[in-house]
């Protein structure tokens, strides 16, 4: 049975950056964060478990979200040593035998989303492993089939851990998030609505649609409720977009079927040479064969 494992190229590539060496290849390009992506992606693949892996990047930030709302994440700002290294990352993890999606109109997370829920419904799948903390991703999680695996903290979801994390399942986490809002994509949420009275109420109505504008005819006792019931009424239409702007898109054209998924080992050559490339004979050292 096939363990797929689909990883946040995006954040990986933002955490090493933060958290590996500076180191310059031959021509003097910043490729550090470049070179701890693949150590870190070599680290995965020495998992017995790790049978089919998929590596998603933002290849350029913005997407269609920032058509719907101005306020969306965008990559103004970035740093250009990081965001020169995006294209080096891809290819580097292609050079490492993995299939690389890059995302332009899309996000990674719609490609993690979109993979997910197909190779997910493959009955010659055991389980769909999301290597992402970004909470978004907890709206894909299916029972113990589909989970979450936060690299760093070493924190793995299934559905109980989701309603353990956040107080709702994971249906819900679209609705959550537009009401308390992520400000790692620039949701703003409802004024007011933090995270303990928004999960009491979608526990039990499980959409935001569905909370009643009165609080008088709320079923479950939340404190502040008149102001939070004031505050949705007033941006009931802006609470609908940013639910939307979290729904992770499932319709991504990914062309691979499962087999296509499937780690046989590092493209030898085309590994050698971008390891020439990037300035880092050592890392052809830690091939697993």
């Amino acid at each position: 049975m096939a363990k797929v494992h689909l990883v946040d190229g995006t954040f990986e590539l933002f955490r090493a950056y933060f958290g590996a060496p500076s180191a310059r290849s031959p021509d003097g390009q910043e490729v550090g964060a470049t070179r701890g992506l693949l150590r870190s992606m070599l680290s995965l693949l020495r998992d017995p478990e790790v049978t089919h892996v998929a590596c998603a990047f933002d290849t350029v930030i913005e997407s269609f979200r920032n058509e719907m709302f101005e306020g969306y994440k965008r990559g103004d700002g970035l740093e250009p040593e990081l965001w020169e290294q995006f294209p080096l990352a891809e290819r580097g993890c292609a050079a490492l035998g993995l299939v690389v999606w890059g995302m332009t109109e899309f996000e990674a997370d719609d490609a993690l989303a979109t993979g997910a829920a197909r190779y997910g419904a493959d009955p010659a799948v055991e389980q769909v492993v999301l290597c992402s903390p970004d909470k978004d991703l907890a709206q894909c999680v299916q029972g113990e089939r589909i989970v979450t695996l936060d690299r760093v903290r070493r924190t793995r979801r299934d559905e109980s851990a989701v309603w353990e994390k956040f107080g709702v399942g994971p249906a819900s986490i679209p609705d959550y998030l537009g009401l308390v809002g992520d400000a790692a994509d620039g949701i703003p949420g409802i004024p007011g609505w933090g995270a303990k009275s928004t999960a009491t109420l979608l526990a039990h109505y499980t959409h935001l649609e569905q909370i009643p504008d009165d609080p008088e005819a709320w079923a479950v006792k939340v404190r502040g409720a008149r102001r939070l019931a004031e505050n949705l009424a007033a941006e009931r239409d802006e609470a609908a977009l940013y639910k939307q702007l979290a729904i992770l898109r499932t319709d991504v054209p990914l062309a691979e079927d499962l087999e296509a998924l499937r780690w046989t080992g590092v493209r030898e050559d085309a590994l050698g040479a971008f390891c020439e490339e990037i300035g880092d004979a050592r890392l052809l050292e830690s091939i697993p064969r």
